[in-house]
């Protein structure tokens, strides 16, 4: 069965498509209030309440009746992991693109905000806001295609080594946060000899000295806090980063690299438009199909086609909007890709296995416009 594909617009159509999607941006844009303050607002609560209530349970587990210490550390782990998932999605990763900046909350401004991840949400600004976002699914400029660690589409170069990539991508998923902590150190460099140990430590200290603040924070002050309950804390917020974790790199990869997500060389960007951009993040990208709480625990990033399209539009309206942008990419002639988390990740699962044996493109990565 072939892959679904998108016409290729011609010059008017391209601009036309282009100024319906700036259009629809700015209906939104222009609509933002109240409701959307007390949204994000009610999140931050949500974030702080369930992670007072999960790390309670941890807390107190201990000095419960024999058997209730198992079932209580679980509850109270996974109510954990469900906050920091909330804090790492909906409210971080939507607060740090500058989201709700027009809201004047020093909270809950974009520059200044930090979250509960080993990585900084400066480096993050970095790699996600401006170079996945600016380069998306570029090869060579885009450095979330793989992450630097799986050969997911058949333009990346194999070798020998990549025949052990779904070991590394379990691993990958488990420790998720720390690969996106070390992403922009840009290791390989330091390895080959490019950086010097001195000039690595210069670059690494941020990132380095936010990832003694959280093992210290979740792997020793929490723990001595529960006295003889040490034990019990410890491994329960190790579950609940664990658990993060791997819900954060499963929601990731099935926005990006499902089967009919599609990849570009880098001359896409000779003559460059805004339309031919937006082009490029409706074929770029995949969306999950769900309801209110799969939108909200994935940070809105089960509609990340329009996440791609409006990464600094308040993510409570990707939902509205995803109505809008379908119909548009329909009449337009372009994919439109969602399904349900089952399909697409089952899809992902298969390029990790497929692209760890040789592969090559089926065909040449396809214009966004007539030539």
């Amino acid at each position: 069965m072939s892959k679904p594909t998108s016409r290729v617009l011609s010059g008017d159509e391209l601009a036309r498509f282009g100024a319906e999607i700036d259009a629809l941006r700015a209906r939104t844009v222009a609509d933002l209030g109240e409701r959307d303050a007390r949204y994000i607002r009610n999140v931050y609560k949500a974030v702080r309440y369930s992670e007072i209530l999960g790390r309670a349970l941890l807390m107190v587990a201990w000095f419960l009746p024999e058997g209730w210490v198992f079932g209580t550390a679980a509850v109270g782990a996974v109510i954990l992991g469900l906050s920091k998932i909330l804090d790492n999605m909906e409210l971080g990763h939507n607060v740090i693109h500058g989201q709700y900046d027009w809201m004047g909350d020093p909270v809950l401004n974009g520059k200044n905000f930090e979250w509960d991840i080993m990585g900084t949400s400066e480096n993050w600004r970095k790699t996600h806001n401006f170079r996945h976002h600016t380069y998306t699914n570029i090869h060579g400029m885009d450095e979330d295609l793989g992450y630097g660690v799986l050969r997911v589409f058949p333009e990346q170069k194999w070798h020998p080594a990549r025949l052990g990539q779904p070991i590394y991508a379990i691993i990958f998923a488990i420790l998720f946060e720390w690969g996106v902590a070390i992403q922009d150190l840009r290791l390989g460099r330091w390895l080959t000899g490019r950086v010097t140990n001195k000039q690595m430590f210069q670059i690494s200290r941020p990132a380095l000295l936010k990832m003694r603040r959280q093992l210290v924070k979740d792997y020793l002050i929490w723990p001595l806090l529960a006295g003889p309950g040490f034990l019990v804390v410890l491994a329960g917020n190790a579950v609940a980063n664990v658990i993060r974790s791997l819900w954060t790199y499963t929601v990731i990869f099935c926005g990006h690299f499902t089967t009919d997500v599609q990849t570009f060389p880098k001359n896409v960007l000779k003559n460059d438009t805004r339309a031919s951009w937006y082009v490029r993040q409706v074929a770029g990208s995949s969306n999950l199909s769900g309801g209110f709480l799969l939108n909200v625990m994935t940070g809105n990033l089960s509609h990340q086609i329009e996440h791609h399209l409006f990464p600094d539009v308040p993510a409570n309206r990707y939902a509205e909007m995803a109505v809008q942008v379908r119909e548009i990419c329909a009449r337009y002639g372009q994919h439109y890709n969602t399904g349900s988390m089952v399909k697409q990740f089952g899809q992902v699962l298969w390029r990790i296995l497929r692209h760890s044996f040789p592969s090559s493109p089926e065909r040449a990565m396809r214009p966004t416009m007539a030539k």
